[in-house]
Formats: structure tokens, C-alpha cells, sequence
């Protein structure tokens, strides 16, 4: 007997008509694994290292996975192919006996299209598994931390995102940025060159003053007129040469 779990009883059920009797079409419902209630369940001194439990909701579902799972030669992991489906399938394969598991993918429900995956199964996708962890484990990090300050300083029930909190600080600290701005006059100075062979007019081109003296410009600003009048005076003596 050959064990092929899916994601939704429905998808379940219209594979169940392609294939023969010596395969059983199963599904999780979901996520079988999560991080648990009540507290971080993330070890932070320990590279962050998640600590997965079954919720008590998924008990029952996980217990009949793993009875025909026993009885099964091969199991084949049916979950969607994206980041969220390949570590459901990541938490069935550490879950289930150790049997031979295969992943397989299809992107529609057709008998073609599962009987065509059966023939090509891969193993799981590593990238796309931490790519979850690393979204559920920065939701669970900055939600539990950051979420008892909103109930306590603006409301119950209010939780902080992983990508809207860092984002709202960002914007906070622009903000006071910019009401520290004093505004200033400054100038910049430009020189029109021309090669002295000059083949066509495309030959002149703008040159910005960058430095003076070895100093860059942002660091020695030009903030008066009296400067602007001696370096432009320089300037109009000056020979020009490209390094």
C-alpha cells in the first residue's frame, strides 16, 4: 500500500478517482506542527531554535497519519508547492515512521498531472522550509514581544507585525529627523569643459566640484557667497586635466 497525504480532504477525495486501490489519499487539514500558545517557544540562545509541538486540535488527525503511515511501503508528501506546503510536508516527514517519503507537486488536479508526479518525486525543498521557519519564527519573536506594549499603551487585542513594526519605526525616526532639519544655505559649483581639439559640439561636458584641497565637498560645505566668489575665481584660472 502506497500512502499519499494531501493538504484538503476535498483534493483528497477527486485524487482518490485517478488512482488504483493500492494507493490511500489522506489529508492534514493544514499545518500539523506549530509553535506552542502562551509562550515564545523559540530558544534564542540556541540559534533560534524553534520548539514545534502538535497542536492539541491536530492530535487526532496525526495519530491516524501515523497508523497508515505504519502500514504503508511508500508515503508521498502531496502538499501545495509553495513555502507554506513544503513545511507542512517537512513537519509530516519528522512526524511520520521512518519510511521511504517522497515529495511530489502538481499544479492541477488532474489524472495526468498526479500520475506524471508519481513518476517524478523529489525530496523536500530545505530553502523553502527555512524560508517559513525564518517568516513564523520573526512573527513570533516580534509579536510576542512587541504586543503586550500595544495592549498596554493603546489597546487589548492589538498585535505587532513582523514587517509593519519595524517599518513604523523607520518612519517614526525619519519623521524626527526631519523636524531636527535646520535649513541652510549652500552652493554647488559646476564648470562647463571643452577639449581642446574639439571635433563636434558633443565634446564639452559638466564637471562637478567634488573636492578641494583633498577635502570632499559634503565634508567642507560651500555655505557663503564669499567662499563661492574665491573658489570661482580659482577655478577660472585653473588648467583642467582628466586622470
Amino acid at each position: 500500500m502506497k500512502l499519499i497525504i494531501v493538504e484538503s480532504p476535498t483534493k483528497a477525495k477527486t485524487i482518490s478517482q485517478f488512482l488504483k486501490d493500492d494507493f490511500v489519499i489522506e489529508s492534514c487539514n493544514g499545518h500539523i506542527r506549530d509553535l506552542p500558545r502562551g509562550k515564545m517557544g523559540i530558544d534564542i540562545e540556541n540559534n533560534f531554535q524553534p520548539q514545534y509541538v502538535i497542536p492539541t486540535k491536530k492530535r487526532k488527525i496525526v495519530n491516524k497519519l501515523k497508523k497508515i503511515a505504519e502500514k504503508a511501503e511508500k508515503i508521498y508528501l502531496a502538499t501545495d508547492e509553495d513555502r507554506e506546503g513544503e513545511a507542512i510536508s517537512w513537519h509530516l516527514s519528522k512526524i511520520l515512521p521512518k519510511k521511504e517519503i517522497k515529495r511530489i507537486a502538481f499544479h492541477e488536479i488532474t489524472e495526468e498531472a498526479v500520475k506524471n508526479a508519481l513518476k517524478n518525486p523529489r525530496e523536500i525543498n530545505l530553502n523553502l522550509v527555512n524560508s517559513q521557519q525564518a517568516r513564523r519564527i520573526l512573527d513570533r519573536l516580534v509579536g510576542y514581544s512587541l504586543s503586550p506594549l500595544l495592549w498596554k499603551k493603546i489597546a487589548k487585542g492589538l498585535s505587532a507585525g513582523r514587517v509593519q513594526s519595524p517599518a513604523l519605526r523607520l518612519i517614526c525616526e525619519r519623521e524626527k529627523e526631519i523636524e531636527k532639519f535646520k535649513p541652510k544655505k549652500y552652493w554647488s559649483i559646476k564648470v562647463k569643459l571643452q577639449p581642446q581639439i574639439e571635433k563636434d559640439n558633443r565634446s564639452t561636458f559638466w564637471a562637478k566640484l567634488f573636492k578641494i584641497d583633498n577635502k570632499i565637498l559634503e565634508k567642507l560645505s560651500i555655505d557663503s557667497e564669499k567662499k563661492v566668489n574665491k573658489i570661482l575665481k580659482d577655478l577660472k584660472e585653473a588648467n583642467y586635466f582628466i586622470l
